[in-house]
């Protein structure tokens, strides 16, 4: 409505300005004097003016005449496109001229307008490749998802723009969680344009979701091969889907299969904890306890792990723990002041009961840095060396509140899971799962730190400057109780 009052606006005061115009001219005096070969002409102003309109008129028809002229004569001559593309120029200018309004409206957001200029476009120049392109852009921006397929789907039927169209529908599909009809539309991408980046990382995110971890594996190798991927890079992330692959084999019973998919990963990763850990589980299978202790001592020197620690444990779960504790000496000994060796060493000595060297090897754990782990080992100790059950609880008591200490994170989104996982089950992103504190590692109770007095007791107080991960790890850890004489007592990361 405000367009159409501008233009009726514009209108008359163009009809007033050429009015006013011809008024004027009319009340000027004098004229224009023309001698030519004995033939003289005198013109008053308003009629010069006319004169030079129509003039410029006349020039511009001789133009177009001479244009179709020679045009003609091209047709004569056996050019016989020579005339139709004399009359498709000028249809030819307003379709180019609609179409580079429509590519600047969809730029600019003005969707309906840049599917008009599309539309207009496509009636004069008959190329739908550009203008379906432009209506299914549009009308995704302005959320009309049945134009847009539609427009996509069109692309489909030209050779050109049929990558265009796959692409266009598989975003669609996956906006809609259509997994399974976004995995083949993603395949049918890859199989037009393997170095697409986008289509490369949709197809292995695809994949890795459904668990197609071979289709992964080549898809992966497909980005090396293109160099969208270094090569360490690479190495990783097939490490990554080859654990995921062992795991799946495993669960359906192919222990021999499993064994070999879990030695490769460890093999192409050897830092990659779970792979280490599942590696040596096929190793011990096959009766192979050496190898699997090389292997788990190689994983421990990158980087200390409780899981690395229990699989160690597992190398002989019929020892005493004085035994155990000798035969750890060799991990103890790679990272002496890690956080994880002095943990592990102090549950060993508490599993050995010797209290004193438990808390020598716990240092200032659960003063200077203290989690929840560090605190119940504290607290084990304490009970170990016969403190008061209030102290005992005031460690405990502290723990309510503490961080879990390290866990398995996502990088992405700071999703904490329960165990290791190739993809993040929050946001689904691949690869992201590392061994480190989480940002917020607070754990919240409904019984907070306000508690302390009730469950420590009147008029005590509780061990200074630690966290813990509360009763139950105690219990879990078999450290609140004295063992039995003969009975073999293991913490909770070398069991």
């Amino acid at each position: 409505m405000l367009w159409l009052i501008i233009k009726v606006a514009v209108f008359i005061a163009l009809v007033g300005a050429v009015t006013f115009g011809a008024a004027y001219l009319l009340d000027l005096d004098g004229g224009v004097h023309i001698v030519m070969a004995g033939l003289e002409i005198n013109l008053t102003p308003i009629k010069a003016a006319i004169a030079l309109v129509l003039l410029l008129l006349a020039i511009w028809l001789l133009l177009r005449l001479a244009g179709f002229l020679v045009a003609v004569l091209r047709f004569v001559n056996g050019d016989d496109t020579a005339l139709s593309r004399h009359f498709s120029r000028r249809r030819q200018e307003k379709g180019y001229r609609a179409l580079g309004e429509g590519v600047l409206a969809l730029a600019s957001g003005e969707t309906t307008r840049a599917m008009a200029e599309a539309a207009k476009a496509e009636k004069y120049l008959h190329k739908p490749a550009l203008t379906d392109l432009i209506v299914a852009q549009a009308a995704e921006m302005a959320g009309d998802t049945a134009r847009a397929e539609a427009a996509f789907k069109r692309l489909l039927t030209n050779e050109k723009t049929r990558f265009v169209g796959v692409r266009g529908l598989m975003r669609q599909k996956l906006e809609a969680g259509d997994i399974d009809t976004a995995l083949k539309l993603a395949r049918t991408a890859f199989a037009l344009r393997p170095r697409h980046g986008e289509v490369q990382d949709t197809l292995l995110r695809l994949q890795a979701e459904t668990g197609d971890w071979k289709g992964a594996r080549a898809t992966l190798g497909a980005k090396l091969k293109h160099g969208a991927l270094p090569r360490d890079v690479y190495r990783r992330r097939d490490a990554v889907l080859a654990l995921a692959e062992a795991r799946d084999v495993l669960d359906e019973g192919k222990s021999i299969e499993a064994r070999e998919a879990a030695i490769e990963a460890n093999r192409l990763s050897p830092d990659l904890i779970p792979a280490a850990v599942l590696a040596a589980r096929g190793y011990m299978e096959a009766g192979k306890p050496a190898k699997a202790a090389r292997l788990l001592t190689k994983a421990w020197l990158m980087q200390p792990h409780p899981d690395l620690a229990a699989a160690f444990a597992a190398l002989e779960p019929d020892e005493t723990p004085r035994a155990r504790l000798k035969r750890f000496e060799k991990l103890l000994k790679l990272h002496p002041d890690n956080r994880e060796t002095r943990l592990l060493e102090a549950e060993l000595h508490l599993a050995a009961e010797d209290f004193p060297a438990a808390r020598r090897a716990l240092g200032d754990l659960a003063e200077v840095a203290p989690d929840a782990r560090a605190l119940a080992i504290m607290a084990a100790i304490e009970r170990g060396e016969g403190s008061p059950d209030a102290v005992v609880r005031g460690w405990l008591a502290r723990a309510l509140g503490a961080p879990r200490g390290p866990q398995w994170c996502c990088d992405n989104c700071q999703h904490v899971h329960a165990e290791w996982r190739p993809i993040c089950e929050k946001c689904h992103s691949f690869d992201t799962l590392s061994w480190r504190s989480p940002a917020e590692g607070v754990v919240s109770s409904p019984t907070g730190l306000e508690m302390l007095p009730l469950l420590v007791g009147p008029g005590q107080e509780p061990g200074a400057g630690d966290d813990s991960e509360g009763a139950e790890v105690i219990e879990a850890e078999g450290a609140t109780d004295t063992p039995e004489d003969g009975e073999s007592e293991q913490p909770a990361s070398a069991r």
